[in-house]
C-alpha cells in the first residue's frame, strides 16, 4: 500500500492532475430485497474475528460494473446471461464485457493518457486479459499482474467502495422495487444523475487519502466514509 501511495504521489507531482486521469472500477451485488452482503463490510482487527454473513435462501440480485473517474462514469454494466439472468463474474464474461463494452466506451471519450485500474479478482487478472488491456492501454494499467501493481485490501483508495456504491445503495431502493427490472432502472437512472461536480469532489478526496495513509504508514483510515 505504501509503496503504491508514494508512487502515485510522485505522479501528480509530476503531472498535478494525474489523478484526475484514472478509472478506477469495480464489481457489486444489488440484492432485490435490499441485502447488504456483510462480507463488503470493512472490518479492521489485529485478531481474527469470528463474522457470519447471513445469505437468503433463493436470492435475486443484480451484479454491476462500473469504473469512474473525474470526468464522468462508464456503465453500469450488469452481467447477464442470455436469457437476461444475473450471472457470477467469471474471466471469460469479464474479458467479453472488457472487449464489447468497457473498450468501445472508453473509445468515445476524447480524453488522452487515461490509465485504468482494476482490483486483484482472479475474474480481473487472467493472462489473457491483461494482454487485452496492455494492448488496449500500454503500460497505463494498474493492477495486479500489471504495469504499475494494485494493492490488496485498499478498499480506501477505491472511490467505488468509498463512495459510489454505498451512495446508489442508498437511494435505489427508497421506492422499494419489486422486481430485478425495475431494480436495473433505478440503478441506470442514479448514476446517470450523477453530475460531474460531485465525481470531481469523490477523486480529490482521493487525494486526501493519499495524504493520510502516507502520514500513517499505511494503516486503514478509521472509517470508509466519503463526506459531500
Amino acid at each position: 500500500m505504501r509503496r503504491f501511495v508514494e508512487w502515485a504521489q510522485n505522479e501528480i507531482v509530476v503531472v498535478p492532475d494525474f489523478h484526475k486521469r484514472i478509472l478506477f472500477s469495480d464489481e457489486a451485488h444489488f440484492w432485490l430485497n435490499g441485502y447488504v452482503n456483510k462480507q463488503n463490510c470493512r472490518i479492521w482487527s489485529e485478531a481474527n474475528p469470528q463474522v457470519y454473513a447471513e445469505t437468503p435462501l433463493h436470492p435475486e440480485k443484480l451484479t454491476v460494473w462500473c469504473a469512474l473517474w473525474a470526468g464522468g462514469i462508464i456503465g453500469p454494466y450488469f452481467f447477464k446471461n442470455d436469457e437476461g439472468h444475473n450471472v457470477t463474474v467469471n474471466g471469460d464474461r469479464y474479458r467479453a464485457m472488457i472487449t464489447n463494452f468497457f473498450i468501445p466506451e472508453l473509445n468515445n471519450h476524447d480524453v488522452q493518457e487515461l490509465w485504468f485500474q482494476q482490483d486483484g479478482a482472479t475474474c480481473h487478472t487472467a493472462r489473457a486479459t491483461i494482454d487485452l488491456l496492455k494492448d488496449t492501454l500500454g503500460d497505463r494499467l494498474i493492477s495486479r499482474f500489471g504495469p504499475v501493481n494494485w494493492p490488496p485490501r485498499s478498499c480506501d483508495l477505491t472511490p467505488l467502495d468509498y463512495f459510489l456504491w454505498g451512495y446508489v445503495k442508498s437511494l435505489v431502493f427508497a421506492d422499494k422495487p419489486q422486481t430485478l427490472d425495475h431494480l436495473e432502472d433505478n440503478i441506470r437512472r442514479v448514476i446517470a444523475d450523477i453530475r460531474p461536480q460531485m465525481l470531481e469532489k469523490v477523486i480529490e478526496n482521493w487525494t486526501t487519502r493519499l495524504d493520510y495513509i502516507r502520514a500513517n504508514r499505511g494503516s486503514p483510515m478509521p472509517e470508509i466514509i466519503f463526506k459531500m
